[in-house]
């Protein structure tokens, strides 16, 4: 796998199935696939981008993405723009942009009709196997181009793009039964549900008398047990359910139900 960035444009190529590392997006991110496949799931739904797709991904979305080569081994291959506060606001202020609604919308936007944004991304491969020669001014300049052609492509994307706003205090409970399975540092859960970390792990006993840790490892084993149970492969689920590798996967579920997980004979 490489991976090359600058300032806030990243060039990724990953030439074997693997999962990315990361299973939050901080940032607005605009991403054109160049090669290869990347299956994208949300805690509500999933979507598969082929080479081609150009994407828009909500800000603060919870996703697991599997990179896979095509059929002919072409590498997964991506070029990814982080549209940062700091850009957004700074565009936003030279433009007169007022955001009046917090966006209420899916977790992204396929824009891969607009010709305009194939081409921008098209200018930017060339930089792929030298992504030095893109310098902090010229990112910067190509930030500021990718915000203006989403607008133009469709203006509806305006409270998508322009949302600033922090997460606010919502249903924890909710929340956490559908993104449990994403293994994120306890201090995110806690900023995404829009609480203090002390004040998270108050309200979690207070829902599940539990412990946040004890919970989501409990919760993340019976998801496993089930789709073991129904005959899938342990070694094929225990990242999918949230568990960073398949050795502590196989230790806490010999602890909690006494015997292997490839010990289960589907019923």
């Amino acid at each position: 796998m490489s991976r090359e960035s600058s300032e806030n444009i990243l060039f990724s190529c990953e030439r074997l199935r693997a999962y990315a590392d990361e299973q939050i997006v901080p940032d607005l991110t605009l991403l054109y696939l160049e090669s290869g496949t990347l299956e994208l799931q949300f805690a509500h739904s999933k979507y598969v981008a082929n080479a081609g797709s150009i994407i828009l991904i909500r800000k603060n979305e919870l996703v697991k993405a599997l990179k896979l080569p095509d059929e002919s081994g072409q590498p997964c291959k991506s070029v990814n723009i982080f549209l940062t506060p700091e850009a957004l606001k700074k565009y936003a202020a030279q433009n007169k942009i007022e955001l009046k609604h917090r966006h209420a919308g899916g977790s992204l936007v396929d824009v891969s009709r607009s010709k305009f944004i194939r081409a921008y991304f098209q200018s930017l491969l060339p930089y792929f196997n030298q992504p030095e020669k893109l310098n902090p001014t010229l990112a910067s300049l190509k930030t500021t181009e990718a915000i203006a052609l989403l607008l133009g492509y469709d203006q509806r994307l305006e409270e998508m793009i322009f949302d600033l706003s922090e997460p606010f205090k919502i249903d924890l409970e909710k929340f956490i039964n559908q993104n449990f399975i994403y293994n994120i540092p306890m201090s995110e859960f806690a900023r995404l549900a829009g609480r203090s970390l002390s004040t998270f792990k108050r309200d979690f006993r207070n829902i599940f008398d539990n412990t946040p840790e004890r919970w989501l490892k409990d919760r993340r084993l019976a998801e496993a047990k089930l789709l073991i149970e129904i005959g899938q492969r342990p070694v094929d689920i225990y990242y999918r359910v949230g568990f960073e590798n398949f050795s502590h996967f196989s230790t806490a579920y010999k602890e909690k139900f006494g015997h292997n997980a490839s010990g289960i004979i589907k019923a």
